[in-house]
């Protein structure tokens, strides 16, 4: 009887599951152990009895991988050629694509324009709101020249209603507008809530496989920079996009994060302004500042992106501290990669002086460098700022940077230098053996910051000492740039 009533007692006994990952505890916690999430585990009632199912019927006969029709699945093209390059070519049909971006990137001015594209090639579309109304869109619309006969606007909260719409527009492509606005009365919870978005993204998924229909979801961001809801909401879907972008800036990314139909190194370039947004098959313009005539503290840089070589300008502005902590301020770049250039010009590069100024360092237009390519370029601009000499006209720099000084080797010379040699510079340096060099572009390998130095022109020399003097390396002034002849 004893023996009976224990194994009674441990059936009853409730049971803890995070909602965000699913996994199973004894007892509540506070903190999920899998996915480290705060607040996530809730009791989920007694143990549940082990269950089997029965075999069924099938909805379709199993056949040989050779003759399943690939042509079923067959991408077709968004209307937009910067979003199908993060695709893989389109939206293939029955395909769920979770775009998911900061509040006022641009989410929905871009999805306006796929929708109103795909709707042109006289296919069915119908966009989906929950957050605004379906006047509010037809204004944005006809600001940014999204209108078609074959685009249909609904705004809709409620997901049995966006079913119903369903069914009576039989679109080929739906786009909502976001997922964390629309709820299922059949589910507990508020719009949002882990269960809904759940609930929601599985019901529009079924209906996507079943029908063949093309669906984006947007999807709202945390304050942390990840997509809010269940992680098993990323899981779910065929391919998770992220939207990039400064709001004060005008160049937006699309940067793919899963997709099960093409690569996920791929980005996409856009650029916002009043009439909407419009993608950028060569951005590099966006990123450099042109000049007559090369100024002192700046340094170009070619930086991958996914695939896409971009050409950036990095900036440096170094000024004598009026405090006794000198100020570090970084805007686009890593602050720890750009106080290890500090370090290794002053201990490799014998720049002395730099611990004592205010470095100021950014980039052009908006672009955020954080690969360690870019370690070359960010050093030649503080040394160029602290010496206050220009480096050598159309000069290219890359390459990584250790803390013994050494120049290390990187990914995509080639292409980078391609890129390099088709916007016009001429002068490049890279870490040794770079590979094929494109024709006209002179190429200077260098080993250490220490030959990346040489780069910079002969000063003439000063009146009167000064700190910018003393910061010179010394035997430096000597050894005269070979590419500095005539250009500096």
């Amino acid at each position: 009887m004893a023996s009976r009533t224990s194994r009674s007692s441990a059936k009853d006994r409730p049971s803890y599951r995070c909602t965000e990952c699913g996994y199973s505890v004894v007892k509540w916690l506070g903190r999920c152990p899998e996915c480290h999430a705060w607040g996530t585990v809730e009791e989920f009632g007694g143990a549940p009895a082990v269950r089997t199912t029965a075999p069924g019927r099938v909805t379709a006969a199993a056949l040989p991988i050779g003759q399943v029709d690939g042509a079923l699945a067959t991408a077709r093209s968004s209307g937009v050629a910067e979003l199908d390059r993060v695709l893989g070519g389109g939206l293939v049909p029955g395909a769920v694509v979770l775009l998911a971006g900061e509040p006022g990137v641009g989410k929905s001015t871009l999805l306006l324009d796929v929708a109103a594209k795909a709707a042109s090639d006289d296919q069915r579309t119908l966009y989906v709101t929950g957050e605004e109304s379906a006047g509010q869109v037809r204004l944005r619309a006809d600001r940014i020249g999204a209108l078609a006969d074959h685009l249909y606007l609904a705004a809709e909260t409620d997901l049995s209603a966006v079913l119903g719409h369903l069914d009576s527009v039989k679109p080929s492509l739906l786009v909502l507008d976001s997922v964390q606005t629309v709820a299922s009365p059949e589910i507990d919870g508020a719009p949002g809530g882990m269960a809904q978005v759940r609930e929601v993204a599985g019901a529009l998924i079924r209906a996507s496989k079943e029908r063949g229909m093309s669906t984006i979801l947007v999807g709202h961001v945390t304050k942390e920079g990840a997509i809010a809801g269940p992680r098993l909401l990323e899981h779910l879907v065929d391919v998770v996009l992220h939207f990039e972008g400064d709001r004060h800036a005008r160049l937006r990314l699309v940067r793919g994060v899963k997709n099960r139909y093409g690569a996920t190194d791929e980005v996409g370039c856009f650029e916002l302004h009043d009439e909407g947004i419009t993608g950028l098959a060569d951005p590099s313009g966006l990123f450099l500042t042109r000049r007559s005539e090369p100024v002192p503290g700046t340094c170009l840089t070619v930086t991958l992106e996914g695939r896409r070589p971009l050409v950036a300008e990095v900036q440096a502005l170094t000024v004598d501290s009026q405090i006794p902590s000198p100020r570090r301020t970084t805007s686009g770049l890593e602050t720890s990669r750009v106080s290890m250039m500090l370090a290794v010009l002053e201990q490799r590069g014998k720049i002395s002086q730099l611990g004592k100024r205010d470095i100021y360092s950014a980039t052009v237009g908006g672009v955020k460098l954080s690969e360690p390519a870019a370690d070359l370029a960010v050093a030649l601009a503080l040394a160029s700022a602290a010496s206050d000499t220009p480096l050598p006209k159309n000069l290219v720099a890359m390459g990584e940077v250790g803390l013994a000084g050494e120049v290390r080797r990187i990914t995509g010379v080639q292409r980078r230098l391609a890129e390099a040699a088709r916007l016009g510079f001429t002068h490049a340096l890279v870490p040794t053996d770079p590979g094929r060099i494109p024709a006209g572009m002179k190429v200077t390998e260098v080993a250490d910051v220490g030959e990346a130095l040489r780069v910079l022109p002969r000063r003439p020399r000063r009146e009167r000492s000064g700190p910018a003097d003393r910061e010179q390396p010394p035997g430096k002034r000597e050894n005269a740039s070979p590419l500095s002849g005539g250009e500096g």
